[in-house]
């Protein structure tokens, strides 16, 4: 039987197939329409220090080969997470990943040590850096290097857990914010996130969402995150998270041999909740067809320019 499970940091995972933030809600809810067991983790919806209503609607709209959405990083916030949701952790056998949001390295600091100040069984942290810093007239941290590396160091000391910093695509340079995240600790990045978007209504002459601009996801995207993770492969020794467009096994892969030790299924699970499960059954089928004994084997293996 070929292995299929994966490392980052110092947490091994059964497999590679882990579900994105947001499309599993908080990580319990799912579980009552599929077996969540034979995912390699499931990353949760993003948590504030507060409660969070989100943007007004609308919020979602379809789009060829993806969607936009502006959610605003709607959650209960940290203090009803801690109460409700991690107790439900203790009844799972998947390694959950808290994501964490901010709009200032307050903010993230302080939902950081509210999580750690109690016991879980949370196996790791991905920092969702494309929030606005509001102390910095609304830049993302994830376009800035500096911000980026205090960022990280700044929570690496608070905690012993896996920490994932995952990367926006609308920078100039991502594997400069991958060099930045590695140097302040981090344990792996995770990319991409969505593209910034937008749609508009003809007949109206109204954008499709309320704010205007969106974050574009699903297969649209694929290409760009592959790109992002080969060249951040070329740049860091840590491992990444492949996220954008996926599909199917053969996206897997594809990730996978541009760099990737895992991946994150995002949009196709409102489609399929059930996708991962499949796409784990034919990453193993993949693996004996072609006498591979270990998923590692493909990792970074593609060959560009022979």
């Amino acid at each position: 039987m070929p292995k299929v499970s994966t490392s980052l940091g110092k947490v091994e995972f059964k497999n590679p197939v882990f579900v994105a933030s947001g499309t599993y809600g908080y990580g319990n809810e799912i579980s009552e329409l599929i077996d969540i067991n034979n995912l390699g983790a499931v990353v949760t919806k993003s948590i504030t220090r507060y409660p969070r209503e989100g943007n007004p609607p609308p919020r979602i709209v379809e789009t060829s080969s993806g969607m936009l959405n502006s959610i605003g990083l709607a959650n209960i916030g940290v203090e009803e997470y801690i109460n409700k949701m991690i107790p439900e952790y203790n009844h799972m056998n998947t390694p959950i990943i808290m994501n964490i949001a901010g709009s200032s390295e307050e903010e993230y600091c302080e939902v950081m040590d509210l999580v750690e100040s109690v016991s879980s069984n949370i196996i790791g942290y991905e920092i969702n850096i494309s929030c606005p810093n509001v102390k910095v007239g609304g830049m993302e941290f994830g376009v800035d290097c500096d911000l980026t590396e205090r960022l990280t160091s700044k929570l690496r000391k608070r905690t012993e857990r896996l920490l994932i910093m995952k990367l926006s695509p609308n920078v100039t340079d991502i594997s400069s914010i991958a060099r930045s995240a590695a140097n302040g600790g981090a344990d792996a990045v995770s990319a991409i996130n969505t593209v910034v978007g937008m749609s508009i209504n003809v007949q109206s002459m109204k954008s499709n969402i309320h704010y205007g601009f969106a974050g574009l996801s699903g297969p649209s995207i694929k290409p760009i995150g592959i790109a992002s993770v080969y060249k951040i492969y070329q740049s860091v020794k840590i491992p990444i998270i492949g996220i954008g467009g996926i599909t199917s096994s053969n996206d897997v892969l594809e990730y996978m041999m541009a760099g990737a030790f895992a991946v994150e299924i995002g949009t196709a699970n409102y489609r399929d909740p059930g996708v991962g499960n499949n796409i784990v059954s034919d990453i193993r089928k993949f693996l004996d067809e072609n006498n591979i004994e270990s998923i590692n084997e493909i990792i970074g293996s593609v060959k560009v320019g022979q």
